[in-house]
């Protein structure tokens, strides 16, 4: 048994895991009763291989160079996974032709029935050894980036320890210190092009394999995107070109104005001007902790007591180090029934509103854990995002657990509503490319990394001057973890911002209501189709234009309200 997670199966005996599913499979099942128990056991049992494949995986992410921790998580991969993907299919199957189906309470399991259909149309066996190599080959690419490092002042630092730098008001440092990280992803782009190409050849296979022209419109049916379509998306962007986009310039071209500079390059984005300092909550992960624990207990009693309980069990591993994989996610540990958040600080302003944002995930992962069954608990990321959106805006009142003094305070808060908006032409930047690569499978790298700068310079990158750095643009998406491990997963980040907005739009009317909302939506996990669970929040699924207009004007509003910066 690990520290943080629980093994109940052993894995280093595949038939073990083999013989449990194929037992499940073979229950016999004489009523509609029995029928619900057997989903519920199905449910258990995978929480129980879950929690292993999870537990493997987050240590691997925290220590890409430790042998035995990568064979344990290669022989899931290569392994445990392919023998868990057949056995899925075989029993979404055994469910389906089982005669008691149309007897189940359509209230309860009508989207549980939609999903598994959904599955059972996708699944392709041939489709399982090409999964492997793409999971092998994700795993690549964090074995890459998880060793990247650079020397600042006679230290080795990772990539994520030289953010700090970035906002430093001595342009000459922040300037040496982007030329030292964009040098060092530059050393690999070549290795990573090449893990981009076999990826994007394996996933056009899976693709054909399963009947589609393309990977795009398999993944959208993989992500169960029943509420909109590709064309949905094109609008989007659309609409963040000409609503989000000219307000990014405009605050970008002040931010400029305040630095006193002639030109505004890539490392001024983040820059606070001369005599000013970065804001810098914490020193310590303990005080980050502290500080975040303090935050939830004035928004709920349960969520501090969530995240004490799992400080206590040692499933927060916060600090950046060398062979740590990049990012940060939140992991729900099913049958220890706590999350495990993983992160890389270094001390800034935004390590506190990824713990903030990430303990929104840990919180609804606590509210499905009230449900029975599985497949329930597993949420598309438009809610799951919107959980841990929706977390850092209705926090932002209590910010003052780390910043006294009330211009810091401000400060703090234009900082986030000024990343919404610097977000979504990114968010749009990575979607929009990720069409172009799997509607155009046959491109070369030189092809791809163009038109990512194409696309980058009319969205996320429209204002500052990369010239001369061409090169350092073309490889920039080599930075996003999603484009190689969750393909096409991106998007919802952009949908779930909106959410957030409006919902922290309805806290700001009626603390006490929205909240009460917001844990309604996020108690209802998956069980319901997505805009039912905005509907329950008391908010619109809606990214369409008028909606990015109204909510943009509503941000800029409270922006105008917080003064300019000082």
């Amino acid at each position: 048994m690990s520290s943080f997670f629980i093994e109940k199966i052993s894995f280093q005996d595949p038939k073990e895991v083999e013989t449990k599913l194929e037992t499940l499979l073979k229950k016999e099942i004489h009523s509609t009763r029995d029928l619900e128990n057997w989903l519920r056991e199905e449910s258990q049992l995978f929480d129980e291989i879950d929690e292993i494949l999870t537990g493997h995986y987050i240590e691997f992410q925290g220590h890409n160079d430790d042998e035995e921790i990568r064979q344990r998580f290669e022989h899931d991969q290569n392994v445990i996974t392919p023998i868990i993907k057949k056995y899925e299919a075989l029993l979404d199957k055994r469910f389906y032709d089982n005669p008691y189906r149309e007897q189940l309470d359509t209230e309860k399991y009508s989207e549980l029935i939609k999903r598994r259909v959904n599955s059972i149309e996708i699944f392709r066996e041939e489709n399982i050894p090409l999964e492997v190599q793409e999971q092998n080959l994700s795993t690549e690419y964090y074995k890459v980036t998880g060793n990247m490092t650079v020397e600042w002042e006679g230290e080795a630092k990772t990539l994520q320890q030289m953010s700090i730098y970035l906002k430093d008001p001595d342009r000459s440092i922040r300037e040496k210190a982007w030329k030292l990280v964009q040098a060092r992803r530059l050393e690999d782009k070549d290795k990573l092009d090449e893990i981009m190409d076999q990826l994007v050849k394996i996933r056009h296979q899976i693709a054909l394999n399963a009947g589609f022209e393309n990977y795009r419109d398999y993944m959208f049916k993989k992500y169960e995107r029943f509420s909109y379509t590709p064309e949905d998306t094109y609008q989007f962007h659309e609409a963040v070109q000409k609503y989000v986009v000219p307000l990014k310039d405009e605050i970008e071209k002040e931010h400029q104005k305040e630095l006193g500079l002639k030109d505004y390059r890539p490392w001024d984005l983040t820059a606070v001007k001369e005599g000013d300092q970065p804001l810098k909550p914490f020193t310590t992960t303990d005080e980050l902790v502290d500080g975040v624990t303090r935050i939830f207990r004035r928004t709920d009693s349960n969520f501090a007591k969530m995240l004490e309980d799992m400080n206590d069990h040692h499933t927060l591993d916060l600090d950046s180090r060398k062979a740590k994989s990049p990012g940060g996610f939140c992991a729900p540990l099913s049958v220890s029934n706590r999350s495990f958040i993983f992160m890389n600080a270094s001390g800034t302003h935004d390590d506190m509103t990824t713990l903030v944002h990430e303990g929104g995930h840990s919180v609804h992962n606590l509210f499905k854990s009230q449900l029975d069954l599985r497949i329930y608990k597993s949420t598309p990321m438009e809610s799951a995002e919107f959980a841990s959106m929706g977390m850092e805006l209705l926090s932002m009142d209590k910010w003052d657990e780390f910043y006294k003094n009330d211009e810091d305070l401000k400060k703090a808060k234009r900082e986030q509503l000024e990343g919404i908006i610097k977000f979504l032409p990114w968010a749009m930047t990575i979607d929009k490319f990720q069409h172009w690569i799997y509607l155009n499978p046959e491109h070369s790298a030189e092809e791809r990394n163009d038109q990512f700068k194409e696309i980058a310079l009319s969205l996320s990158q429209h204002y500052e001057d990369w010239s001369g750095y061409e090169e350092e643009l073309r490889h920039r998406w080599k930075a996003q973890l999603h484009i190689y491990e969750v393909p096409f997963y991106y998007i919802e980040y952009a949908i779930a911002q909106l959410g957030a907005v409006q919902i922290w739009k309805q806290y700001k009317e009626n603390p006490e209501q929205a909240l009460a909302n917001y844990k309604k939506a996020l108690s209802l996990g998956s069980s319901r189709p997505l805009p039912e669970i905005y509907e329950a929040a008391g908010i619109k699924f809606d990214f369409s234009e008028a909606m990015i207009k109204e909510l943009m004007e509503f941000v800029r509003e409270e922006l105008n309200q917080l003064g300019t910066h000082n």
